[in-house]
């Protein structure tokens, strides 16, 4: 049955995560986003195609798709299996990120998920919020690539996540908290996997800045 639970978990997430923000809002600016750009349906390609206002709607709609899935998974289950319901959201959340870069509907062609994890971890505890901001902020405002200061969030999560979940605050089995540390690591390492051409330019140098209030190049 818990493995049911965990699966239903994982479907919803999935199903939140098949909307493509910045695919929708594209088509009502009566553009193909994935035909732009990098041609990656998310915050970054849309923010340097469409300008920063569409680039902040995408950001914010990844994200609620995200909180909600793992709020709705929580309301569902957060009676009958309070033991593990901090679990269940990574499954949602887990969902949610593979719905988001691989949906069915898009041929399996959509976003690298990012904004996704960043919804979850505003919806999975409070403590994730100034992380994530302030490490995003710090890493981005000094080289200007979102990419790094993207996995510099992955990597921040998967070291709070285990530091806070050993000192109890998810209030979960030992069994369980592992089972959740697996799963932030396949994300972590999903998220690299996805920013692989960009890491291979962060190396080479020529990874392309992207600017808030400026004009960015495509």
């Amino acid at each position: 049955m818990d493995i049911l639970v965990r699966l239903v978990s994982l479907l919803i997430g999935y199903v939140f995560g098949t909307f493509q923000t910045a695919v929708l809002y594209g088509k009502l600016k009566g553009v193909d986003i994935r035909k732009m750009g990098s041609g990656n349906a998310g915050t970054t390609n849309t923010l340097r195609v469409l300008g920063t206002k569409a680039g902040f709607i995408v950001l914010f709609g990844d994200m609620l798709k995200c909180i909600i899935a793992v709020v709705l998974v929580s309301v569902i289950f957060g009676k009958s299996h309070p033991d593990m319901v901090y679990l269940l959201k990574i499954y949602a959340a887990l969902g949610c990120v593979l719905g988001h870069d691989f949906p069915v509907m898009l041929k399996f062609k959509g976003g690298k998920g990012i904004a996704c994890t960043a919804g979850y971890m505003c919806a999975m505890h409070p403590s994730f919020i100034p992380m994530f901001v302030i490490l995003f902020l710090i890493v981005f405002n000094i080289t200007h690539y979102v990419s790094l200061g993207s996995l510099a969030i992955y990597v921040g999560f998967v070291v709070q996540l285990i530091i806070e979940g050993q000192m109890g605050m998810y209030h979960m089995s030992q069994a369980h908290l592992i089972e959740m540390y697996i799963i932030a690591v396949f994300m972590t390492v999903l998220a690299f996997y996805q920013h692989r051409t960009n890491i291979v330019k962060l190396v080479n140098h020529n990874e392309r800045k992207t600017y808030i209030f400026k004009k960015n190049t495509l």
